[in-house]
């Protein structure tokens, strides 16, 4: 059994790590609030740029936009994938359940022989594409608590313009979307080319007229690079949420089991010190008998 020595350092250890993870997670619950309110701030002007996608989709059909037009093509190509993760750990297993989640995508279509391509957003993300041999065409680390699109625009740009270009057949986003607070769900989804579903929006009995300034061509071209714009930064915004909120959780479950641990280690020290104490007396006993 450990000396009381021992144990008193092993039971000062815990407490300080307990001190530790009780201001991680009052630091996330701080940021948590902000990062939920950015996200449902980005959201009303994704929907409504999504409902103007639609619309002008359907106000000029003599003018398809290679983001709605499906590649067609009889030899394999490669697949692109925007990986959105965390740039710092400590958040549960949200960076690990997307990752797992590509992982998987990525082996059907490898096995359909595609050849795969990733933009890394976060520094997880990063790592694990080189660590499995994934082709890495551009990244962007240290993006911070407040997402900005300028920092985006680059890296998604690179893989935008290979699919125009005709080197992708199709662009994945993946990322962690808010639930609530106990609640993040990993997903995969088609980004490029763009879905039918994707761009139903509000059709409803009557359809929008709109007079183009100065040619349809360049409106739906600049509109259509702004709606993928939005979406990037909405699963940006969405995952940062996510990670507020995952970290809160897990340092919260991490403060109360160094409080476990602590509880046990303090019966187990109380129990060693009784026992030395009981030593003690039985050999003064002892001695006392024997004079």
């Amino acid at each position: 059994m450990a000396s009381g020595k021992e144990i008193r350092g092993k039971i000062k250890s815990v407490e300080n790590t307990k001190k530790i993870t009780k201001a991680m997670e009052m630091v996330a619950a701080s940021k948590m609030r902000k990062a939920q309110d950015r996200m449902r701030a980005a959201r009303p002007y994704s929907d409504k740029i999504r409902n103007i996608a639609s619309n002008l989709a359907t106000a000029n059909p003599e003018y398809t936009h290679p983001f709605m037009a499906q590649a067609k093509s009889v030899q394999a190509k490669a697949v692109g994938f925007i990986v959105v993760t965390t740039d710092k750990g400590l958040c549960g297993g949200m960076n690990t359940n997307v990752l797992r989640m590509v992982t998987q995508k990525t082996r059907e279509l490898e096995a359909a022989g595609n050849k795969i391509e990733a933009v890394a957003i976060g520094n997880k993300g990063l790592g694990f594409m080189n660590r499995v041999g994934v082709r890495v065409v551009s990244h962007a680390i240290q993006i911070g608590d407040t997402p900005h699109l300028d920092k985006l625009i680059g890296p998604v740009k690179v893989m935008l313009d290979e699919y125009q270009e005709g080197k992708l057949d199709a662009v994945y986003i993946c990322y962690t979307k808010f639930i609530n607070t106990m609640k993040q769900e990993p997903v995969v989804q088609q980004l490029l080319p763009l879905s039918a579903d994707k761009l139903e929006g509000d059709k409803g009995a009557h359809a929008w007229d709109y007079l183009y300034e100065p040619e349809p061509q360049v409106v739906i071209d600049e509109l259509l690079v702004r709606y993928v714009e939005a979406l990037v930064y909405q699963a940006v915004a969405e995952n940062i949420a996510s990670e507020q909120s995952a970290r809160m959780v897990a340092m919260k479950s991490a403060s109360d089991n160094a409080g476990n641990v602590i509880g046990e280690l303090k019966l187990v020290y109380n129990k060693t010190r009784q026992a030395a104490i009981t030593k003690e007396l039985s050999e003064i006993v002892a001695g006392a008998a024997a004079v």
